[in-house]
């Protein structure tokens, strides 16, 4: 199938799910871009026409939306990502909208594995409501409870810029530096906490100078210092180069990358080792490697001598 088909065909389950049929009651929506990229699913406008066929669908009181417009307590409206090939935290995603705009995000827990993640995420962003950042921003959880079995968690909208700018890589190194403290060292000798998915999409610079930072689905404490600065180098080179590239970029550049995290150059490597194969266990965790196996594309790099 191809990617259109996978997304169009995940987004036919996640309607049935979400939007039980309650009879003659419907509404239009538009698959945006286009019908031939689909990204989004928002409700449909005049200006859509030109973008195709409306795609109709149920509404009623049985409807997340109307879940949504109780637990927030005013009448609201969502718009659908429109979600890629299959992953493991691969989940329905909504953007809430009211009369003063886009306000929240809503992920819904449709397995038990995409449960786990969920509940993990309200956990930490409850911690991090309650400690003083001075780089980083996170969400706030608005609302996080069960609907026909499902967790349903909302959170609020961070104010990203409508034109995303790159990240200066000191505001980087300073995010990665406080996440990093969060948990007190004497707790975890070995290493610090990281925010476990400190990708270039899971970002922006805010209007106020800081970095405001989502997906917090992975964070973890107990692990050497620096993994989030490698994360991010490896699947910034990811998108360009490739997985056994972008593990390549990590050995090499581990002692000038981890340098201001107090890593020594001579354990610069092996903390870029370890990272590695935790992303690869990771993956294998979750019964799905969308790199390939691990043969392939880090075994190799990890049998040369330094």
């Amino acid at each position: 199938m191809s990617d259109r088909d996978v997304r169009l065909d995940y987004l036919a389950q996640v309607l049935a799910t979400l939007f039980p049929a309650p009879g003659e009651a419907w509404r239009e929506y538009t698959l945006l871009p286009h019908r031939l990229v689909p990204r989004r699913l928002a409700p449909r406008s005049p200006h859509h026409r030109l973008l195709g066929r409306a795609v109709r669908v149920p509404v009623g009181e049985d409807s997340i939306e109307r879940h949504l417009c109780r637990v927030l307590g005013r009448e609201v409206r969502v718009t659908l990502h429109v979600r890629p090939a299959r992953r493991a935290n691969r989940k329905p995603v909504l953007e809430v909208h009211d009369g003063a705009g886009f306000t929240a995000f809503v992920k819904i827990a449709d397995t038990a594995r995409v449960r786990d993640l969920v509940r993990h995420e309200a956990a930490v962003l409850r911690m991090l409501a309650d400690l003083s950042t001075e780089v980083v921003v996170a969400p706030r959880v608005l609302h996080h409870g069960v609907w026909r079995g499902m967790d349903v968690l909302v959170l609020s909208a961070l104010p990203v810029p409508h034109r995303r700018r790159a990240v200066a890589p000191d505001l980087v190194t300073a995010a990665v530096r406080e996440i990093s403290a969060l948990t007190p060292a004497a707790a975890h000798p070995d290493g610090w906490a990281w925010h476990g998915d400190f990708s270039p999409w899971n970002m922006a610079p805010g209007p106020d100078g800081r970095l405001l930072v989502w997906d917090w689905e992975r964070f973890a404490v107990g692990v050497p210092r620096g993994f989030d600065a490698l994360h991010h180098l490896f699947h910034r080179t990811l998108r360009r180069a490739g997985p056994a590239r972008a593990a390549q970029a990590c050995l090499r550049s581990a002692p000038r990358l981890l340098a201001p995290f107090g890593v020594a150059p001579g354990t610069a490597r092996d903390t870029a080792a370890r990272y590695l194969v935790t992303l690869a266990d990771r993956h294998r965790r979750d019964g799905h490697e969308p790199f390939g196996s691990p043969a392939g594309w880090l075994t190799p790099l990890l049998e040369v001598p330094c």
